[in-house]
Order: C-alpha cells, then structure tokens, then sequence
C-alpha cells in the first residue's frame, strides 16, 4: 500500500479513530492516506496502554501524520496482518518477534523494526497472602499465563521450559480472552498467579494495588543461569524497586525486549519521519508513560537481534545523529 503525508478532514479522522478503537477494520492507507495504523492487543493489557500513549505523543509531535492504535489479539495476530499489509505498525513482544525473524515454526518474515519499545523482565505475581514464594510452589496450580495471541505466553513457555517445566502440563494453565481480566482472577482465587512482563505493567500493577496486595515470583539466580544455558537469546533484565506498589526492593529475572516492527514496504521516508518524531519527542514520551523512558535510539540498536533488521529509514536517521557509523 502506497503512503503520502497529506492532511485529513476532521470527520474522516474522527471516524476512523472509532472504528479502530473498537477493534474495526484496519486502516487502509490507500484510502486515507496519512492514516497510519498501529496494531496493539487486548484491552487492559500493556500493549493498548503502551499504543494509545506512543500515538498520542506522535501525533502531538506531527499532526499530519495520524497514528491510529488498533485493539488486537496481540502479538500473534499483529505478526500475520502486517505481512498481509492489514497494518502499517504493530506491537510485538521479543518472543513472538525472535522466532518469526528466525522462521521458528514457519518462514522467515520480512518485517522491519521501527523501535525498540521496552524491556519484558517476566515474572508471576500471587496474592501477599499465599503460600507460594517459588516457582516450583505454582506447579499444579491454576496460572494465568497471559491473553491467547499475546507474547506473553510465548515467554511464558521458554522460561519454565529452561527449569524442565512445561506451561500446559505442570500448570492448569488459563488463557485469558482478554488482558485485563487477569488480576481479579489473582484476587478472587480462581487462579494462584498470574504471568506478566515489564515495568508499570497494567495487571501487576493492579493486583499490588488491591486489597490482598502482591508478591512477586520471578526465577532464582541459579534458575536464571539454568534458562539462559538452554535459551541464550533471554537476557537477564530487573524490574527497579517501586515499579509497583510496595514493590521495596529491585527484583532480578529475565525476558527480552518488545518492539514497533513495521510491514515489510513501508517506505524509506515515512519510516525515516516516523523515527525522527519519536526520539524528538523522548524525555515526553518518558514523562507521559514509564515505559517509554526504554524508548530510545541507542536501546533500539541494542535490542534489534541483527541490524539489518532495523528499517532502512530509522537507520538513515541513525546514522544521522550518530548512533550507528
């Protein structure tokens, strides 16, 4: 689909953020050209808080180019919509992303990293009441491993498969329809814990919030280097102290870090503008969204699994300020 910057009237703009707010059709740049849409997740999830938050500080920094966030099944779904094209951006979690650019379980994609968004240090969170303190304390007890389609489940299987656990068979695991279900399920007992990733993370945050308060569960230090042997591309990550509500002390895990990928032919020059818009508008971003103060040039050159996979576009803008020769 071809793009080009141009000025939309407000009735056309209007519509269009409601059809993709209610998880309506996608965007199609053909018809309102300067309409570019980014696909997130589930409501009450990190992914939709995340998008609503990139698109709004985007489009604030450069209003004649529309980001409109699009409610998704997550990862697994965003993947496929953007080599059809379906999408012009999309969230996806390091997992999900690892194995469609090594063509794990099927071909190779073609898709582009626009941005490194933030890390996903994974961990479970249980009520502060429990009895659980370990991972091996969850083993046979109903988990919420995340919203279906979403990565988190992804991260969820490699970091008990590194332990020798498997999700679905040492876990009654649930699959959520929808993220934001997941911490009343913690509170009301009818999970013992729930799987999530990241710093100011929604369903974390709202479990530490409630009246039973949380405890969180993430892997030992021996448990860590036992996963990185078998899983090398999981980096040890730590969620800072105070991420969440009486959260004291830092708490180390591992995961990997999400991105912004975008279809395979968006071009060179909306790519570059894209780039150029959101790292002017960092140290905002940061103060709008924790998150986002992981959103950066030199974090996105970090994380990208080889460079060649970052878009021609950002990388000529790269280039530019001086973060890659």
């Amino acid at each position: 689909m071809r793009f080009a910057i141009t000025i939309v009237l407000g009735a056309a703009l209007l519509s269009s953020l409601a059809a993709a707010q209610t998880g309506g059709k996608a965007i199609s740049t053909t018809t309102i050209s300067s309409t570019i849409s980014l696909g997130t997740a589930t409501p009450g999830g990190g992914f939709p808080l995340y998008g609503n938050a990139f698109a709004q500080a985007m489009n604030a920094a450069d209003p004649q180019a529309i980001i409109v966030p699009r409610n998704t099944k997550g990862s697994n779904e965003n993947i496929p919509l953007l080599e059809k094209g379906e999408l012009d951006l999309a969230l996806v979690a390091g997992e999900p992303a690892y194995e469609a650019f090594a063509g794990i379980g099927r071909g190779p994609v073609r898709l582009k990293i626009l941005t490194a968004i933030y890390s996903n240090p994974g961990m479970f969170v249980v009520r502060a009441d429990s009895s659980y303190k370990t991972i091996r304390d969850l083993v046979g007890q109903p988990v919420a491993f995340g919203a279906k389609g979403s990565g988190l489940p992804i991260l969820a299987r490699y970091v008990l498969d590194g332990l020798g656990l498997k999700q679905d068979e040492d876990f009654k695991a649930v699959y959520l329809d929808r993220a934001g279900d997941g911490p009343a399920m913690v509170e009301d007992g009818r999970v013992a814990a729930l799987w999530g990733a990241g710093i100011g993370w929604p369903g974390f945050a709202a479990v530490a919030s409630s009246a039973s308060g949380a405890r969180f569960i993430a892997p030992s230090a021996e448990e860590i280097a036992r996963i990185r042997a078998k899983h090398a591309f999981l980096k040890p990550l730590t969620v800072p102290a105070g991420s969440y509500p009486k959260q004291s002390e830092p708490i180390a895990s591992l995961g990997s870090w999400s991105f912004v990928l975008t279809r395979e032919d968006l071009p060179d020059d909306v790519a570059y503008r894209l780039a150029k818009t959101l790292h002017g508008v960092e140290v905002t971003f940061c103060r709008t969204l924790a998150q986002a103060c992981e959103t950066t040039a030199s974090n996105t050159v970090a994380a990208a699994p080889k460079p060649e996979l970052i878009h021609p576009g950002v990388m000529k803008y790269f280039r530019e300020i001086g973060v890659v020769k």
